[in-house]
């Protein structure tokens, strides 16, 4: 499979293209699913199992780390932010299987997972603070500063898409390089160097959506304290 921004395509319906990376994805999606699921099917009088603890452990893990940026919306954020970061790690991981590509390394995957976390800011910030008022801080602390807004909101989020997309694709790249140089002489090594990176470029993508999100809905909060 080539390294172009293009997925390769499997098939198609009708006009619709549906590439590796749709597959994939969807792919761990069900998997997801199948886990979640598979967690919540215990007895009330049976003990947790294993994958329960595990689940649970996991769950408390991202709740800590969401609570350090915003230790008063952990609860609220966690069902997407906690889903990213794990999304993210596991697609991330899925390119250690042979014969498959990690999704975020095609550039359509990574723009929309940056487009959902546009989009996420927007919808906590107004559900926290109401549209009027959320919108009233593009206008502050001057409305010439309206455009400088704007464009720093949409270039947050095309830099989002590039940063995971770019990291992934080099990663990949990089792996294939050592290989073709050094043969399968030091296979270990390269695994660990994917499962680490995978992880890292997971959190930071994470992380700044959480940074993010909170930043919107903390936004007139904090215009209010500059004035101040």
């Amino acid at each position: 499979m080539g390294n172009d921004l293009n997925a390769a395509q499997l098939f198609a319906i009708q006009d619709i293209r549906v590439t590796l990376t749709v597959v994939t994805t969807w792919g761990i999606m069900a998997m997801l699913g199948l886990v979640a699921w598979l967690a919540t099917l215990r007895k009330e009088s049976s003990p947790p199992s294993f994958l329960q603890t595990t689940l649970e452990a996991i769950v408390m893990t991202l709740e800590d780390a969401i609570a350090t940026a915003a230790s008063q919306h952990a609860r609220e954020l966690l069902p997407f932010i906690g889903t990213l970061w794990i999304y993210i790690v596991v697609a991330n991981l899925v390119g250690l299987i042979p014969g498959l590509d990690s999704p975020t390394r095609d550039l359509s995957q990574t723009s929309a997972l940056a487009i959902l976390v546009f989009f996420s800011v927007h919808w906590f910030g107004i559900r926290s603070q109401g549209l009027k008022k959320y919108l009233y801080h593009y206008l502050t602390p001057s409305p010439f500063l309206l455009p400088f807004h704007l464009i720093s909101e949409a270039t947050r989020t095309i830099a989002l898409a590039i940063r995971l997309f770019g990291n992934m694709m080099s990663l990949e790249m990089a792996a294939l390089l050592v290989l073709m140089v050094a043969g399968f002489l030091a296979p270990v090594p390269l695994l660990l160097l994917h499962v680490i990176e995978a992880l890292v470029q997971a959190y930071i993508f994470g992380m700044l959506a959480l940074i993010y999100v909170v930043g919107g809905i903390q936004s007139q909060t904090l215009h209010q304290a500059r004035d101040v």
